[in-house]
């Protein structure tokens, strides 16, 4: 009795954790997308509508129902999925670091190690590895990018000569990638390498040692007021 009311109220906590986190997410995306509640309920009322009118014309408006009421809050879910995520990548547009924290919900396969070169100007270059590769993700001043970028795939073909190293400069210009198709256009590269191959990169990398093992640095967006050490450019 005991342990099923623990378990009970493990749920309850658990419920009301994921609730909250959905209301969070709702305001943050509010606040860049006022529409969003709007936008999500008349999905929700149109698919449910939808179904119960084909349900009463079929004589199963009971059985439509309840599919429709399945389906309403499945695509209710999509949909503010989706715009949540576009409200959260317009809102970090721009800001030092925020492609390290894309790199982070690009999914299972990819180690991402941000911040492997940087400079004074704060211009970094971020690292994934996965089956594709290597992908090196850069940020800020394009020209200055471009020498990170050159500098840290000459590095990686001394370090791992059979790995293909492929480059991402984070922009909306020409020949750029935009923050929110960085995930989009890293799923879309060729897999090359098997999952021994990618965890042999890692190690290898692992055992060179980055920026990182010398300096902390804060999951996503660096705090704008943040200054680089004296003394040169770092890697």
């Amino acid at each position: 009795m005991a342990r099923k009311a623990k378990t009970e109220g493990a749920d309850s906590a658990e419920n009301a954790g994921r609730l909250k986190q959905i209301a969070l997410t709702y305001k943050m995306a509010k606040r860049s997308d006022p529409k969003v509640g709007l936008v999500v309920a008349g999905v929700g009322i149109v698919t449910f509508g939808v179904l119960l009118g084909v349900g009463f014309l079929i004589d199963h408006p009971v059985y439509l129902g309840i599919l429709g009421f399945v389906l309403a809050l499945l695509a209710m879910a999509i949909v503010f999925g989706r715009r949540a995520e576009r409200a959260a990548f317009g809102q970090m547009e721009g800001q030092p670091g925020a492609a390290a924290a894309v790199l982070d919900r690009v999914g299972r396969g990819w180690t991402t190690t941000p911040a492997v070169a940087m400079n004074r100007s704060q211009d970094v270059v971020h690292r994934a590895v996965g089956k594709a590769g290597i992908v090196l993700v850069g940020e800020g001043n394009a020209n200055r990018v471009k020498l990170l970028l050159a500098a840290e795939k000459k590095k990686m073909a001394r370090i791992l000569v059979d790995v293909p190293v492929h480059d991402i400069i984070v922009g909306n210009d020409e020949g750029q990638v935009p923050l929110k198709k960085v995930r989009t256009k890293m799923l879309k590269l060729p897999r090359v390498l098997t999952g021994p191959q990618v965890t042999a990169a890692n190690d290898r990398l692992r055992a060179m040692g980055d920026l990182m093992s010398n300096m902390p640095l804060p999951k996503g967006p660096m705090p704008k007021g943040m200054r680089m050490p004296r003394g040169g450019k770092m890697r």
